[in-house]
């Protein structure tokens, strides 16, 4: 497929606007904290490097599976992977990431960057045919469906490493293990009802998103809690 620079220009705008919103009403949640802009952009752009690791390792490893929930399966896991570890490898080390609830900010950023990559990739094929009003479909759907959806996975871990985050270190790395579990379970379960049912389990799967999103809310005010309650009122 030929794909005009109009397109590829169409598909990056549509692809990452709806992440940006997501990652700008997170961080409005925490806006009595703010934490280091650079650090939130090398976050998104480390999830965008995730989308091309993943690529290559699915182009790679799928002809070697059958067809079905085996290839959900492997693709989920290697999504969830990969944003985890490049969290891990980029930015959960870093001294800026000092409170439980900074664990949960950057993984959803990493998520949102992966996301916002993928979005774009999939517009391209049909901003590339001239067909922008399903362009725009797909990317309505994205944008309340699979981009929360990386959102919840990657709170799961998020969350796991925030409730474990003064614990000792094996139980921190048993409570990282099941966030990744869960994690790659979630977004198996959402790719099964999408791709294996032929769509025809869509509202469930959206369904399913939305009451984790649900769950993220009540939970980011937990540790939001957590975080201000012996502070004075202002103070960071």
């Amino acid at each position: 497929m030929d794909v005009s620079f109009t397109a590829i220009l169409y598909s990056v705008a549509a692809g990452i606007l709806p992440p940006l919103i997501w990652l700008y009403l997170m961080l409005r949640e925490d806006k009595r904290c703010p934490e280091p802009r650079a650090l939130i952009f090398i976050a998104f752009v480390a999830g965008m490097f995730a989308v091309v690791l993943a690529a290559f390792s699915e182009y790679t490893i799928t002809p070697f599976l059958p067809d079905g929930l085996p290839v959900i399966f492997t693709w989920a896991t290697i999504e969830e992977v990969l944003k985890y570890g490049v969290a891990a490898l980029f930015i959960l080390w870093n001294r800026a990431v000092d409170e439980s609830l900074d664990l949960v900010i950057y993984m959803i950023t990493v998520a949102l960057g992966f996301a916002a990559l993928e979005n774009a990739l999939f517009l391209l094929t049909p901003f590339g045919h001239g067909q922008f009003a399903d362009g725009l479909m797909t990317d309505n759907l994205r944008f309340f469906g699979s981009t929360l959806l990386h959102v919840v996975a990657s709170s799961a871990i998020g969350f796991a490493l925030a409730f474990s985050y003064k614990q000792k270190r094996w139980i921190r790395a048993l409570s990282a293990a099941s966030g990744l579990i869960l994690a790659i379970a979630l977004h198996t379960l959402f790719n099964f009802f999408i791709i294996t049912e032929n769509g025809s389990q869509t509202i469930v799967a959206f369904f399913f998103v939305w009451a984790g999103v649900v769950v993220f809310f009540a939970l980011f005010e937990v540790l939001k809690y957590f975080r201000y309650r012996n502070l004075p009122p202002n103070a960071c």
